[in-house]
């Protein structure tokens, strides 16, 4: 299998490259920095990098220097967003394999590294070419959140923030209540904390709290015996029994009535049930994780939930983003339900186009990762090419005009003041500032550059 080495800052694009190599039948590795591809590139053997030329610190450029000075039978491409004719002329002569500009078009990136690969089985001196001892070593292939796996962790602050939540709740028993709009992601969090859990090998139960008729909640729970009322024809395991050493997910938990509630909490209390029409307890073990769109706490002040079930079930709580608070995100979520559609639907669609792209960015998602599923989904059907257009989106995200921030760059003859503006709201955080402009962070850092701000 070749192996692929990818440095790129951007973690989202970075992600969505190794995605799709991945995908081709490549073993793929992935790094941030010059500086780790570096140090990868001395534990391990590579046949293609695949590099940014604009890099935090150190230049992609510098890989090449490496190679070149090791003599590895290594090919370099690399790629950037600025498609500078001269920059182009300086890497070729470096020995770069190949360069290629952003926005990357799939298909001729794959085409590349083919090309790459295809020389360096033609080149007759690679056999001779002295590689360090270290690279007898393989690199492990890093685990792939694929379409098997339905939790995507992201990686803007808001989701780091989740997911550190996640890890540190997740070992422990604690019952956990997450709080998020409707459309969030509750229950894949909720599947994510228990498989993280002591109980992983064990069951999850999911619950629709609010799919479940007031006449038979009990039953639902707890069970129930045969003959106990009418209907009751033979006897019945409730989620309680069912989730037994596992976890018992109680989604939209606050649609529960009052005398349900008062059910509930004895049975967390105690850790037994009764079913409907047994004198008989049943014990039981199970951790209970709940998930709300509603102010449990405001219900509580109302008299609508009860006090005590509400400190019961939020030992600990964890407040799920919104997309439109975790843009950085998007990109990430919306190949991963396009790779989910073309499961699904047949269809073999590689990505977005640039349009479609800024039209998805642009869009304020107030049905947040449902809403971006169901509408990649609808794009992916849509779509008589293998790159989905703008026009294959839904109307009215086509039609949406965006209330992103203000800052414009490229926009705006003001555009210095702007910049030391958000770096002065960022407290001096690139990345962030980045984000307040709406800017990816290598564009960030050349305005820098062009306007000598040094921090």
């Amino acid at each position: 299998m070749q192996h692929i080495l990818i440095v790129e800052d951007d973690l989202a694009f970075g992600k969505m490259l190794e995605t799709f190599l991945k995908k081709k039948g490549y073993q793929v590795t992935t790094c941030s920095s010059s500086e780790d591809a570096i140090r990868k590139l001395n534990d391990a053997v590579f046949q293609v990098i695949l590099a940014d030329v604009r890099l935090p610190e150190k230049e992609g450029t510098v890989l090449l220097e490496m190679v070149k000075e090791k003599q590895l039978a290594t090919k370099v491409i690399l790629m950037t967003g600025y498609a500078e004719v001269s920059k182009a002329v300086e890497v070729m002569k470096k020995g770069a394999f190949d360069y290629i500009s952003k926005p990357i078009n799939p298909e001729q990136m794959l085409d590349l590294i083919q090309k790459a690969v295809k020389a360096l089985q033609e080149d007759s001196s690679a056999e001779s070419v002295s590689t360090p001892q270290k690279n007898n070593k393989e690199e492990p292939v890093q685990k792939e959140e694929g379409v098997g796996n339905s939790y995507v962790a992201g990686v803007s602050d808001a989701s780091n923030k989740l997911n550190d939540y996640i890890k540190l709740v997740g070992p422990t028993d604690m019952s956990v209540l997450i709080i998020g709009e409707s459309g969030t992601g509750k229950e894949y969090v909720a599947k994510n904390i228990h498989k993280k859990s002591k109980r992983k090998e064990k069951v999850f139960i999911a619950v629709d709290c609010g799919a479940i008729p007031k006449e038979i909640a009990s039953s639902e729970f707890f069970g129930h015996v045969k003959g106990s009322f009418t209907g009751a024809i033979n006897d019945k395991i409730g989620h309680f029994e069912a989730a037994n050493h596992g976890t018992l997910f109680l989604d939209e938990v606050g649609n529960l009535s009052y005398d349900l509630q008062m059910q509930l909490l004895r049975a967390l209390q105690e850790r037994k049930v009764k079913p409907v029409g047994s004198n008989k307890e049943i014990e039981v073990d199970i951790r209970v994780i709940t998930a709300t769109n509603e102010d449990l706490e405001k219900a509580v002040e109302l008299g609508d939930f009860r006090q005590d079930l509400f400190h019961r079930l939020n030992e600990f709580s964890i407040q799920v983003p919104a997309l439109k608070d975790r843009k950085e995100d998007l990109l990430l979520f919306a190949n991963y339900f396009l790779d989910k559609a073309n499961q699904q639907l047949g269809k073999e669609s590689l990505g977005f186009s640039d349009e479609a792209l800024e039209a998805l960015k642009n869009y304020d998602w107030p049905g947040n990762l449902r809403e971006l599923q169901n509408s990649v989904k609808r794009s992916v059907l849509l779509s008589e090419t293998k790159v989905i257009e703008k026009k294959d989106l839904p109307e009215n995200i086509v039609t949406h005009t965006s209330k992103a921030s203000s800052y414009k760059l490229f926009k705006n003859h003001n555009e210095e003041q702007l910049i030391l503006d958000a770096l002065e709201e960022a407290g001096g955080n690139k990345s962030k500032a980045a984000r307040i402009l709406d800017v990816d962070r290598k564009t960030l850092y050349n305005k820098l550059k062009q306007y000598n701000i040094e921090l």
